[in-house]
């Protein structure tokens, strides 16, 4: 509001001094100083008496006192105006450094958080629930250099809804055996901006798929390079993340003692593009859909670098075959196939072996398959059968670990011979790893079970190799091995990477080093560790 000096009469200092009392009475600001003033209208403007009250008094002659305490309020606003703009200036110079130390050190204050590019912003988000901004209540470039957002955010982030139910998700849909805190979920620091968006779709859609997600951010981590060549392989890379089918279904059986049992089936055929699925069929009580889905992904990645044009399926149950009988085997094995065979054969899907199936459940699997669909097709993988696949090969994987051992050592100068190594598991890899590290004159010295792992400082050889392979097809304990060797040692509840040795390979399961076996390896004196499952 300018209010001209001529038009009102303000040619008196006491209009001067009544105007600028009336404007600090009801809260006016005085912006300048001078001939002309303009006032803008500040909180008062509301006040019902401010209409009624005159702005410019009756004009009079002021007296020396008055003329006096004129010049000390002149003196005193222009004073404060200056302090006052000066304050403002200061106070945005502290608050753009502010703002800029807090942003640079954001991700290494909160380690919840990472940093990505969204729709050409660069956001904090949260490395839970993917959400950013005022979704968790408080906006990180909202109220910028705020003290109390600095000394909250974090607070206030664990407390969000959003994060919460992130969480809950999580925790509700965790195995019984694995907890989500021991294996959270990290996102790669290093995505560009095509990588981060195709683990972040992944994350919303499947959230509590812990093993999936692990896989598709090592495959999405490894192919950045190439993802950044070109947004085609963006979109190749989402429409492969996604499975073409998930079949999921019931397995009832009865045991030996008449009572009823139900176990659930997955099979996921994750791709078709190079040719029918193939991949193995895993009985293990932690198998599910999760799991299913990463033995998917992998499987279909393998066999794409292999001359053979096959795509990628991974399934099973969580079914536990150990402790069972024959018949019990066998029954679970054609309820099964009761369900599945619908979406097997030879140019649809060719099942194959996986931990917890082996020739003895493929024969009883193909046998239900071949009576239900009413003739024989050479649909199946498996040792000792007329079905495709690597029917004649089932020491490739085994014999492959070795021999990719084999190069490592070759390229340092070195040979295998003579060199210690500890293997884990005792399934159709393990086998055939302590075989030919016997072969090449190597000393295996351990092999391990679910209930612990046996070690013989001697190491194993061939005829020790058959003891151990009948043990398995007896369904006995290794333990039973300290019959035959009394020298060695059997360790419950225990995993073999403490033992003195040169090489490892992991034959159990997936996931099976985590960070303190992997420091017991480096103390030990291992220097080379080839893992031989997925």
């Amino acid at each position: 509001m300018l209010i001209s000096g001529q038009v009102l009469g303000m040619n008196s200092t006491m209009d001067n001094m009544s105007l600028i009392r009336q404007a600090q009475r009801h809260h006016l600001v005085v912006r300048e100083m001078g001939e002309e003033i303009d006032l803008e209208i500040g909180p008062g403007d509301d006040d019902p008496s401010f209409a009624q009250t005159p702005l410019v008094g009756v004009p009079q002659e002021p007296t020396a006192e008055e003329q006096e305490e004129h010049k000390q309020l002149l003196m005193v606003s222009s004073t404060s105006n200056e302090d006052q703009d000066l304050s403002k200036l200061q106070q945005t110079k502290r608050k753009k450094k502010v703002v800029k130390k807090w942003r640079e050190e954001w991700a290494d204050t909160y380690k919840w958080a990472y940093v990505d590019v969204h729709e050409g912003t660069t956001r904090i988000f949260c490395s839970v629930c993917r959400e950013y901004g005022r979704k968790h209540r408080r906006n990180p470039y909202g109220n910028e250099g705020s003290r109390n957002m600095q000394m909250s955010a974090l607070e206030e982030h664990n407390n969000s809804l959003l994060h919460k139910e992130a969480l809950r998700l999580q925790l509700a849909s965790k195995d019984k055996n694995l907890s989500m805190v021991e294996r959270p979920i990290y996102v790669k620091a290093l995505m560009s901006k095509t990588a981060g968006t195709i683990v972040d779709a992944v994350l919303r859609r499947d959230p509590h798929e812990v093993e999936f997600i692990q896989a598709v951010q090592e495959v999405v981590h490894s192919l950045e390079p190439v993802l950044a060549k070109s947004s085609q392989f963006v979109h190749i890379l989402e429409r492969l993340l996604e499975p073409e089918r998930i079949i999921i279904f019931r397995v009832p059986w009865v045991d030996d003692k008449g009572e009823t049992h139900v176990n659930r089936g997955f099979r996921v055929q994750f791709s078709q593009v190079l040719g029918p699925c193939r991949g193995g069929l895993r009985c293990h009580p932690a198998m599910n859909l999760s799991i299913a889905k990463l033995l998917g992904l992998e499987q279909t990645l393998r066999n794409a670098l292999s001359p053979y044009k096959l795509g990628g399926a991974g399934g099973g149950s969580d079914f536990d075959p150990k402790g069972k009988s024959e018949n019990e085997i066998m029954r679970f094995c054609q309820s099964f196939m009761e369900e599945l065979y619908r979406y097997l054969g030879p140019n649809q899907d060719l099942p194959a072996e996986d931990m917890g199936v082996g020739p003895r459940e493929m024969g009883y699997l193909f046998g239900q398959y071949r009576r239900l669909v009413g003739h024989f097709q050479g649909s199946f993988t498996g040792p000792r059968n007329f079905w495709s696949g690597s029917s004649l090969r089932t020491e490739a994987t085994g014999y492959g670990l070795v021999y990719f051992a084999q190069l490592i050592i070759a390229d340092m100068n070195k040979d295998l011979k003579g060199l210690r190594c500890i293997v884990s598991g005792s399934g159709k890899i393990a086998m055939h790893v302590l075989e030919k590290l016997i072969a090449f004159g190597a000393v295996p010295i351990t092999i391990s079970d679910s209930r612990g792992y046996l070690c013989d400082d001697n190491g194993f050889d061939f005829h020790k190799l058959t003891i151990l392979r009948d043990l398995k097809v007896q369904q006995r304990s290794l333990r039973d091995y300290l019959k035959s060797y009394a020298h060695a040692k059997y360790t419950d509840e225990a995993k073999p990477w403490n033992e003195r040795c040169d090489l490892a390979f992991p034959c159990a399961c997936q996931n099976e080093i985590d960070h303190s076996d992997a420091l017991a390896l480096v103390n030990s004196g291992c220097r080379i560790l080839i893992e031989g499952v997925q």
